[in-house]
């Protein structure tokens, strides 16, 4: 069998099952099964497909058909340009989380501090674009800090970055000029609505706070004065009704400048704050 054939049958059961961008994803897995990167993949249509390849394409066809997500068969996604390893600890970094990095980098800072940090993709996205900071992430899931720490590794940040297990704030000491987070956001009741990539792959812990889903942001509103420098900067990620509720959360506690932002989908996504002097 070529590997030509081997994608256009790939690409037809996915289809047949449902799933928007079969092509995408069989192109994917397809570099999965050749051990190639995906831009090599038309290149190599055109010759045989290795019986060890075959299998692996098997089994990972059969995996996205259950509705395991790509990243996590592959091990691997993309963001911001750099590859972060993905497991069924970590959310997979999604797009519209690079909105929250582009602030991040619209100011200097130094000393970052991220908050439940997953696969660690915002803070050694950060570090690796800014030479000089250093940082510190945390989070609840000691495995969700193991892919961060391979992360470091891989990107070879582990001189700039620290991991600590803890919720929030409770493992840190000291302050910092930026504070970034993309922490559970998704109320109880929204749960049965996602997608049976996230809703049964992902891990619950990082999805949802329960209740109204604001849970995290009142932890972190209350913590994060005594953890900023003066006019030091606080970037959450948010769900897209969340804005005003974040915005006033922060206020309330005392932080300036509380402001919306937007995606490329104009949709809210991040809120940010400052410090007062």
């Amino acid at each position: 069998m070529t590997a030509a054939l081997a994608y256009r049958e790939a690409v037809a059961r996915l289809t047949a099952a449902g799933l928007p961008d079969a092509a995408r994803d069989a192109r994917l897995l397809m570099a999965h099964a050749l051990e190639i990167s995906a831009d090599r993949v038309m290149l190599a249509l055109h010759d045989p497909l290795p019986e060890a390849a075959a299998m692996r394409l098997e089994e990972a066809v059969t995996a996205r058909l259950a509705r395991q997500p790509v990243s996590q068969i592959t091990g691997q996604r993309q963001f911001w340009g750099r590859s972060f390893r993905v497991t069924r600890d970590v959310l997979d970094p999604r797009p519209e989380t690079e909105t929250l990095v582009a602030e991040a980098l619209a100011a200097p800072f130094s000393r970052i501090l991220d908050l439940g940090t997953g696969s660690g993709a915002i803070l050694l996205t950060l570090l690796a674009e800014r030479s000089g900071a250093t940082g510190i992430a945390t989070d609840l899931s000691d495995a969700a800090l193991e892919v961060a720490r391979g992360n470091a590794v891989a990107l070879g940040l582990t001189d700039r970055a620290s991991f600590l297990q803890g919720d929030w704030f409770a493992p840190i000491s000291g302050r910092f000029d930026l504070i970034v987070s993309n922490p559970p956001y998704i109320a109880a009741d929204e749960m049965a609505g996602l997608s049976p990539e996230v809703r049964e792959w992902e891990p619950h812990l990082a999805l949802t706070p329960g209740g109204d889903g604001l849970d995290a942001y009142r932890a972190i509103a209350a913590g994060a004065r005594d953890h900023l420098l003066p006019q030091g900067r606080l970037l959450v990620e948010i769900g897209p009704t969340q804005g005003a509720a974040v915005a006033a959360l922060f206020t309330a506690a005392g932080l300036a400048q509380a402001r919306i932002l937007t995606d490329l989908d104009n949709r809210h996504r991040v809120v940010s704050a400052i410090a007062p002097q």
